[in-house]
Order: C-alpha cells, then sequence, then structure tokens
C-alpha cells in the first residue's frame, strides 16, 4: 500500500476503503501491508458491539441508532460490520449490506459491509478486528459491529468493543438463557426490545434485579471492573458501571434516543476512569495472541507434509498414539527440520 493510498483512505474516498476492505478479508499480502501502513491511524473510533438471540432484532435497532447519530448536531461518519453466518455445510453465507438497512445506503457518512464468519467462533468473523482498523483509519467515528446471534460461547465480541450491548426480546426466555450463558456479564447496556410486547416490564425488572444482585455480591460485573486503569484513575477509584437496562422498538424508532444516551454516558464513564485505555490494551494484548497462533498454525501446515501427517493419523485411528501424543509428535518432528 503505497502513501498515495493512505491518503485517499483517510480523506474518505469510498472505492480506496471498499478495495482496502476485500484486500483484508482475502488475507492477502497486500490487505497485510495495508494493515501495517493504517495501524498508526487508529485508535480514535468508539466501537460498540451489538449482541444478543438470533430474532432479537439486531438490525433493526442498528439501522435505528445509526439514523440517530446521523442526526446529532455534528453528524459522526458511521461504520457497520454485520457478521452473517456460514452454511456448515455449502460454506456460503448470505451477506445482507445490499438488503439490510436500505434507507442508510445512501448517506455519504455511512459505511455498511458485511462479512462471513467462516467457521470462527465467538459471533464474529476472523477479520473484524482488522476491518474495525481499517474503519477506524478512514476515520469513522462510530463503528457498530453486529454480531451473528449470540449462543453460550459467542462472547468475543467483548474483546474488541469499547461498550457491548446486548439485545433481548420479552417473553421468550431469553433473559434466563443469557444469564445461563454468560451473555449478561458482558453487557454495558442491556436492551429489552420489541418492547410493545407483552412481558417487557417483567423482562426489565428481573435483568434488573439480577444486576443489582450481581454488584452486591461482589461490588462490580463481569467485565466492567479493570484489573489495572492509569495513574489518573487510581487517584480517584470510580464508581462501577452499572449497566441500565432500556426498552425499544427499534422498528418504530422508540426508545433509540435513550439508548444513544447510555453510549454516550458509558463512553465518558470509560474516558473518565481510565477504563478506555485499559480496554484498548486488552483488545491489542487479544490481537496479538491471535496473530502469533495463526502465525504458528501457518508454520505448522507449511512443514508438516500430507504424508507425515496422514500416517501419524492412522496411528491414531488404530490407536497406536493418542491424539496428544500425535501432536506432540508433530511438533517434535517440526523442530527437529
Amino acid at each position: 500500500m503505497n502513501a498515495q493510498e493512505v491518503k485517499n483512505l483517510i480523506r474518505g474516498d469510498r472505492l480506496t476503503l471498499s478495495r482496502i476492505l476485500s484486500q483484508v478479508e482475502s488475507q492477502s499480502e497486500a490487505g497485510r501491508q495495508a494493515l501495517e501502513a493504517l495501524f498508526p491511524f487508529t485508535g480514535r473510533a468508539h466501537k460498540i458491539g451489538i449482541t444478543g438471540a438470533p430474532g432479537a432484532g439486531k438490525s433493526s435497532l442498528v439501522n435505528a441508532l445509526t439514523r440517530q447519530l446521523r442526526r446529532q448536531p455534528d453528524a459522526p461518519k458511521v461504520a457497520i460490520i454485520a457478521v452473517d453466518p456460514t452454511s456448515p455445510f455449502s460454506g456460503g453465507a448470505l451477506l445482507g449490506d445490499r438488503v439490510r438497512m436500505p434507507d442508510l445506503q445512501r448517506d455519504p457518512g455511512v459505511f455498511i459491509r458485511s462479512m462471513a464468519t467462516r467457521g470462527a467462533l465467538g459471533g464474529l468473523a476472523a477479520a473484524t478486528e482488522a476491518f474495525s482498523q481499517v474503519f477506524d483509519a478512514a476515520g469513522y467515528d462510530i463503528i457498530l459491529i453486529e454480531t451473528v446471534g449470540a449462543g453460550q460461547a459467542e462472547v468475543e465480541v467483548v474483546n474488541l468493543a469499547h461498550t457491548t450491548i446486548v439485545v433481548d426480546t420479552p417473553g421468550t426466555g431469553d433473559d434466563i438463557q443469557a444469564i445461563k450463558a454468560g451473555i449478561l456479564e458482558i453487557a454495558d447496556i442491556l436492551v429489552i426490545n420489541k418492547a410493545d410486547r407483552p412481558g417487557a416490564d417483567q423482562s426489565v425488572r428481573y435483568l434488573q434485579a439480577m444486576l443489582e444482585m450481581g454488584y452486591a455480591r461482589s461490588g462490580t460485573a463481569g467485565h466492567h471492573a479493570s484489573e489495572t486503569v492509569n495513574s489518573v484513575a487510581a487517584e480517584k477509584p470510580a464508581e462501577p458501571w452499572l449497566p441500565p437496562v432500556l426498552k425499544t422498538i427499534a422498528i418504530e424508532s422508540q426508545g433509540i434516543e435513550d439508548l444513544l444516551g447510555a453510549i454516550q454516558a458509558h463512553r465518558k464513564f470509560l474516558l473518565e476512569s481510565g477504563t478506555w485505555q485499559v480496554k484498548e490494551r486488552q483488545a491489542l494484548q487479544k490481537a496479538i495472541q491471535r496473530a502469533i497462533a495463526q502465525n504458528l498454525m501457518d508454520f505448522w501446515e507449511a512443514k508438516i507434509t500430507p504424508e507425515l501427517f496422514e500416517a501419524t493419523l492412522q496411528s491414531v485411528v488404530e490407536r497406536k498414539l493418542s491424539p496428544e501424543s500425535a501432536a506432540q509428535y508433530l511438533l517434535q518432528t517440526i523442530q527437529g527440520l
């Protein structure tokens, strides 16, 4: 990536942005070079993760929230990363950037990009973080990351987002499932969407009670208490953030102003408490760990011949080696090469 392309991206050229996103998603050498060149220009965007059970109305909420953001006096530029599930059979995915949020497509201050999980766990795709870096460097102030419908292990968004919004719906039992799954603990803001349905008020009271019980037991909840803060925050410890529970009807844009207010309040809390810097450090640590794991896997695949792997696998099939012993044998073989 040359200096002119960097300038084009930073000044908002959408064609350059689209091309770089495609290169990054394909994991090409050009994409890797682009991330290297753009990294010094990152670190300014507010990343907001939106997760929750399938059918909770996450896309509708993202749509309504983006419209509300763009109506602000100093309208921020908004990037939307919408992660779609990949078929375990065909490997394909319905990428909905052309069909979801049609009223935002004509707004030059909004960029929507869908991407497939391609087998990645945690509700995100492998390139989601890389996409967020590109949008950050391109000058997008807010990056909304809509995950695949969250299950019991799909909480990876908390390692990427500054603010995590968990979306629930009333009358489906998802509030109880969220607590069982650990989803509740990652929420900075809880949203009961489709609040015109019966049971919305009961869901709000239930979630509020569970949050208060959690704080009463530990003084904090989930990831909201950071082990380290900067020196300024350490001199005056901040009160822990208690996630608000809000009601919305996204398709009618009801409750969206309150949601935006809660997001802005959480951003202020992060900056004043020093938690913003902590989250940034933790996200970069996770990024380094993922890069190490990927590089080790690439190195392993390059060194191990198919014949050696198949022979070792056959020994496991014949119960001559355990999978652990086979892995150790293959690793030792790499070290001897």
